[in-house]
């Protein structure tokens, strides 16, 4: 068994899964991959448990839930699991190789060797480092950040990146049940949470590749959750309504 669990989740994702599975595998690290799959009528779930059943087995695990229920939910639920499974390091990756899985090995030592409590793949912590989206999408999600760095004063310039290690002391200190947002928002709320309870944060400079295959599943309601969401958190902070979970 690995220290680190990266945990993948999948709608419709038959195209990248086999592929993403097997370059996280062939890493010079050793890291174990825990796919949260919501219901996918493509059979995503199916090549995973193949690959599970007959070269991975100990490596590779599956978690199926019954439909969309939303990123933020699946991530809690792999939290979860990672922390009852004894992981030291808990990744967030995307399955579209949209972040490079090379990158791990980055995040990981952020965190492993250089003594910090989370690292963030960041895209725009040395610029905007985006290829292949359409540039209404890359200012959205770019001044998207900077509207959560001036509400909540969060000294994270990718607050909305979707790769991310997380030390388990991370985890285990924030309340998970009390995440409130499903979708882009989550990404915030995690980040922000962490910042407020005092972890050390480092962001790592990586390139986002827009997907090749397969259908992205963001849309208008998603940064709409995000903009509101921003208020709620700052107010819940001022409140202090933001507290290490209770061990």
């Amino acid at each position: 068994m690995s220290d680190s669990l990266v945990i993948i989740p999948t709608y419709n994702e038959k195209e990248n899964i086999e592929n993403i599975i097997r370059t996280v595998f062939g890493l010079s690290k050793p890291f174990d991959i825990l796919v949260i799959d919501d219901g996918s009528p493509d059979g995503t779930a199916t090549i995973v448990r193949h690959l599970a059943e007959t070269e991975f087995s100990t490596r590779l695990f599956i978690q199926e839930r019954s439909g969309k229920l939303g990123l933020g939910t699946a991530y809690i639920h792999g939290f979860k699991w990672a922390l009852d499974h004894s992981y030291d390091y808990i990744f967030e990756m995307d399955a579209d190789f949209s972040h490079n899985p090379d990158d791990l090995l980055r995040l990981y030592s952020a965190c492993h060797d250089e003594g910090f409590d989370m690292s963030v793949g960041s895209r725009y912590c040395s610029g905007v480092n985006v290829v292949n989206w359409p540039i209404g999408r890359v200012l959205m999600s770019y001044f998207a950040s900077k509207y959560v760095q001036i509400i909540t004063g969060v000294a994270i310039k990718d607050t909305t990146a979707g790769f991310v290690c997380y030390k388990r002391r991370v985890l285990e200190a924030i309340n998970l049940d009390e995440i409130k947002f499903k979708g882009y928002a989550f990404q915030i709320e995690m980040k922000y949470t962490a910042y407020a309870l005092g972890f050390k944060i480092k962001e790592v400079s990586v390139i986002f590749v827009n997907r090749q295959l397969g259908t992205s599943k963001m849309n208008s309601s998603i940064f709409g959750e995000a903009f509101f969401g921003v208020m709620n958190l700052r107010w819940r902070k001022i409140s202090g309504n933001i507290k290490p979970k209770q061990l």
